[in-house]
């Protein structure tokens, strides 16, 4: 028999690579966030619509083709943004997680740009963290990029390579 897996503090995951399931909720998030926001827009515009030129209130129906490509856009828009602005979304956040470049800096607009359209064209890129020896998804290979528990803000500005927050080696060359 086997002895049960033992349960790891954020502490003990403070910088390192995040998993497959984590990443996967933090971007099942970031998808109910994104539709919220288009809702908002959709009611926002009929809601002006119906102020403005008097119709009667009602959503618009722009199509389906339209309406795909206007929600990868504001999906790739609020992706970026978040990872070049705070370096997490709001996914991110609640996972406790930070999208970083492999040396532990915020991601430049151009790098972040092309991750958020390659997470959203190629979600499946996931499926590639279990397989890599540094934890990546197919996104992270091709840009450079990383993504770590980031639960307390202290991974920001450190390689990914050092110790955790916390765990840093005091003047006397003892870890704290």
């Amino acid at each position: 028999m086997t002895a049960p897996a033992r349960a790891h503090r954020p502490q003990e995951l403070q910088g390192r690579p995040a998993g497959l399931v984590s990443r996967t909720v933090a971007a099942a998030v970031d998808g109910v966030v994104v539709l919220g926001i288009l809702l908002a827009l959709q009611s926002g515009y009929a809601a002006a619509r119906c102020l403005l030129t008097g119709q009667p209130f009602a959503f618009p129906d722009p199509g389906p083709g339209f309406t795909a490509a206007f929600g990868y856009t504001v999906l790739v828009v609020y992706l970026a943004a978040g990872w070049v602005f705070g370096g997490r979304t709001a996914g991110d956040q609640l996972m406790g997680l930070r999208v970083t470049d492999r040396s532990g800096r915020r991601l430049t607009s151009g790098t972040a740009l092309l991750r958020a359209v390659l997470c959203v064209v190629l979600p499946v890129g996931l499926l590639w963290i279990p397989f890599s020896r540094h934890g990546a998804s197919l996104q992270d290979a091709v840009t450079g990029s990383a993504v770590v528990h980031d639960w307390y803000g202290g991974t920001r500005g450190r390689p990914a390579g050092s110790p955790p927050a916390g765990e840093a080696k005091d003047g006397r060359g003892r870890m704290g």
